[in-house]
């Protein structure tokens, strides 16, 4: 595992922002920055960190994290459905078919689990016994698995704004998604959430909950986009705590940015009001989270790219600029 030392070296180098006008128009993300052109999408993964759907802070090698771990999860998923990806010019540099994306965010849960507003056990706690459409039983505990995964659709707020747990009906109220469409978005989430339950178990991991994002290319073809099974969008637990953490009711050994999440809780901050200051020592803890979190879901070696991220990039998009 990288020493602290290497992460507090890294930390003035991270990548905040990006500014590459010939790369096409550009769009800026939570975490990502898009530009395009040409029928090509050029996403530079960043190292902002983001929760409670706010901007937090940046953590050093996390957009390197985030870009290799999907590109392991686009290239072990491929068979289920297709996805965006053309190139990885960078580490933190994906280029991709650009697509049309569709208004929803398929979220697959295993587990009734979660902090936020729009979690499971948050609404569970709250009474909610029909959550976005599934019917759930009394007497649940928190962190428990469902006797089968359920999908609740998210819809996909504007930059800013929170999104927001509906169920099928009140989606295909709110959007131009068709019935059909919605049922295939179904099918395949519960596919790609089901292959990723199966390579997590192999490392001794538990994929607790996911989102996917989908898009339409220029062909009317439904492609899998954004990311797939980073812990920006997923949750993981370790397979051999599991059971005696859940048997005394205590908090599961996470490798997933709910630390973080937590640690804001603590200090008062759950998505409204000012974003507290991320001490050092919480960066250095969550940048070791993801790395943990790269090496324990692929078997790989992370192998870090050191120095300022953004001239590498640049020099590595040379052919594109």
């Amino acid at each position: 595992m990288i020493s602290d030392s290497k992460i507090i070296e890294q930390i003035p180098y991270c990548l905040k922002a990006t500014n590459f006008p010939t790369l096409g128009e550009k769009y800026e993300g939570k975490v990502r920055d898009n530009y395009t052109k040409a029928g090509k999408r050029f996403i530079i993964v960043s190292d902002r960190l983001s929760a409670f759907d706010k901007v937090i802070c940046t953590i050093p090698f996390k957009g390197q994290v985030l870009n290799q771990m999907a590109k392991f999860w686009f290239e072990n998923t491929k068979d289920i459905i297709g996805n965006h990806v053309l190139d990885y010019p960078d580490p933190n540099v994906v280029v991709v078919k650009e697509c049309k994306p569709l208004p929803v965010e398929m979220v697959v849960r295993g587990y009734i689990t979660g902090v936020t507003s729009t979690s499971a056990w948050h609404n569970y706690e709250k009474g909610v016994r029909n959550f976005c459409g599934n019917v759930l039983p009394e007497g649940l505990k928190k962190n428990q698995k469902f006797d089968k995964p359920i999908i609740t659709p998210s819809t996909k707020a504007e930059k800013g704004d929170h999104d927001e747990s509906v169920s099928k009906d009140e989606l295909l109220k709110r959007t131009d998604l068709t019935e059909e469409q919605f049922d295939y978005l179904a099918e395949k989430s519960m596919q790609l959430y089901n292959r990723g339950v199966e390579i997590a178990a192999k490392q001794g991991i538990i994929l607790v909950d996911t989102k996917y994002e989908f898009g339409m290319t220029p062909d009317n073809e439904i492609v899998l986009i954004d990311e797939i099974h980073t812990p920006d969008s997923s949750r993981f637990w370790f397979a051999n705590e599991y059971k005696q953490r859940f048997e005394a009711g205590e908090e599961q050994k996470k490798i997933d940015k709910e630390y973080l999440r937590e640690w804001l809780a603590d200090q008062g901050f759950t998505g409204d009001g000012e974003v507290p200051e991320v001490p050092e020592d919480i960066k250095v803890e969550v940048a070791k989270k993801y790395i943990e979190a790269y090496e324990l879901i692929t078997g790989l070696k992370f192998e870090e790219e050191t120095g300022s991220v953004l001239s590498r990039i640049n020099n590595n998009l040379t052919q594109y600029l």
